[in-house]
């Protein structure tokens, strides 16, 4: 028998599992290398629905798709970010997650195409069954552990406006996350609704091979221009290596991006005149500021919109990209109708109008089969929910990169069970002391794919352990420093002949 006919064999036969991770993104990734490398002898499986890594980076295929975080503080504290570029384009952070993969030896523990419909906890057993479809075959999995790196937004479905007139329009409509890799827009009237990320991303990516792309905004967002190349970062990688050189960069760019958060937050009228004028310097003499890059909220409400270079400013500048913020009144035939009366032609729109959330990949969580209502439960050190043993769940920073808060997390998922073998503990369930506590969403910036989809999922509480904030300073204490007991956590021992055997 071949090596590669073994490792077939061996995955399809391995379904029960001490952790059961539940996609394999970033956060699966994280999950399973910190499982391997601090708990040797445990065994896990990450199950994922599509048929290749990397979550959001395989998934995305629009024009410039990039980090807009800094790669140094994106990327794993295990596995240093080498490339030169700070800011990353999406192949390569893609070719850099397929490498930890690889360098880790994790791919033998990945199955991929089954897509998780349900996973109930048996309080009997102790254990999770996880049930999944690979076209019409059903699969179940079973695990003493349920990790969750689902991340937050429902890959299926984009937000998409209802448009008046969207089918009148002769070109084509096409959102970001539904991108065809055989569209041709080269010469072609290129209009982009939206004003966020992907939006900031396309017009310099399209510009140059477009006839002309037009940024078509409701209103503006805070846009920063940074560095595509730290010149720090990458002259501590020649004097020191990158080995040594990866903490330090790590420390300071974390430093510096909380720093302006925090000052953000403090002084935000100071702020939002620096981030303006910041934009200002980087456009042409007499350009209209005040219309197209002055947003109606304070710095931070919504992400900082992060551009490369200024390359943005540039696309501007050279005539090859413009930005138009009005209002929609609706598609026409040759393009799109605005409020004001002014028509933009188009060959192709596309919609970059945002995300629709999924709260925990859309599974249908339960507990001796008694279906979950997540907005019921409350979130336990921003990691696991009340009344639901054995589960933990990781969700990125909206201020700081993803990937530090998903280390933190397993972390101390790995410190968790830990613990709960040293004490002979089966279970673990957070479990709030005061069931009266005060309340919030998860998030409270005012971001429309926020506003519309963070009611679906569990809820912050206000003391203790309970609270939730996208705070590294505070989960780093917590997480990595702090003790595993804790009077929201209830441990327990399971001792039946069906978990025995």
């Amino acid at each position: 028998m071949s090596v590669s006919s073994g490792t077939s064999a061996l995955r399809s036969e391995t379904r029960d599992v001490d952790v059961l991770i539940i996609g394999a993104g970033i956060s699966g990734i994280g999950a399973a290398y910190q499982l391997k490398t601090q708990r040797p002898g445990t065994s896990f499986l990450i199950v994922e629905g599509r048929d290749a890594i990397g979550g959001t980076w395989s998934l995305h295929k629009y024009p410039g798709i990039r980090s807009d975080s800094d790669m140094p503080t994106f990327s794993f504290g295990f596995k240093p970010w080498t490339h030169r570029k700070a800011i990353a384009d999406g192949h390569i952070i893609l070719d850099y997650l397929q490498q930890a993969v690889d360098e880790n030896g994790l791919d033998e523990h990945i199955r991929f195409g089954h897509r998780v419909q349900n996973a109930n906890f048996d309080s009997g057993s102790g254990r999770w069954t996880v049930t999944t479809t690979q076209g019409d075959e059903t699969t179940t999995f079973t695990g003493r552990f349920l990790f969750l790196g689902t991340g937050y937004y429902d890959y299926e479905k984009p937000f998409i406006p209802d448009f008046p007139g969207v089918e009148d329009f002769a070109g084509p409509v096409i959102h970001p996350q539904l991108w065809p890799e055989d569209l041709d827009y080269a010469g072609k009237k290129v209009v982009v609704i939206g004003s966020g990320a992907t939006a900031v991303t396309l017009l310099p990516a399209m510009a140059d091979k477009a006839g002309h792309i037009t940024m078509l905004q409701r209103s503006p967002s805070y846009v920063l221009s940074v560095p595509g190349s730290d010149p720090i970062t990458n002259a501590l990688n020649k004097v020191l290596g990158h080995e040594r050189a990866y903490p330090i960069v790590r420390r300071k760019n974390i430093a510096v991006i909380r720093g302006q958060f925090k000052l953000c937050m403090k002084f935000p009228t100071l702020m939002r005149k620096l981030l303006i004028a910041n934009v200002a310097r980087k456009l042409p003499k007499g350009f209209d500021v005040d219309t197209h890059f002055t947003p109606r909220y304070n710095p931070w409400q919504q992400r900082l919109v992060v551009v490369p270079d200024g390359d943005l400013f540039k696309t501007i500048k050279a005539g090859k990209g413009s930005v138009v913020t009005d209002e929609i009144e609706r598609f026409t035939t040759r393009g799109i109708l605005l409020k004001s009366g002014q028509e933009l032609e188009a060959d192709i729109v596309v919609t970059a109008t945002g995300l629709n959330m999924a709260a925990f990949g859309k599974i249908a969580l339960s507990v001796d089969d008694q279906a979950l209502n997540l907005p019921d439960h409350t979130v336990y050190k921003a990691m696991m929910v009340s009344d639901v043993p054995n589960m933990a769940f990781a969700m990125g920073y909206t201020n700081l990169a993803w990937t530090l808060k998903v280390e933190l997390v397993c972390e101390h998922l790995c410190r968790l069970l830990d613990h709960m073998d040293d004490h002979g503990y089966d279970t673990v369930t957070p479990v709030p002391e005061n069931a009266d506590m005060e309340r919030s969403p998860l998030m409270d910036m005012s971001s429309g794919y926020i506003q519309r989809g963070i009611r679906q999922f569990p809820r912050a509480g206000d003391s203790g352990a309970w609270v939730f904030k996208h705070a590294y300073e505070m989960d780093a204490e917590r997480l990595r420093n702090g003790p595993i007991e804790d009077p929201g956590l209830q441990f327990s021992s399971v001792k039946t002949a069906a978990y025995a055997s």
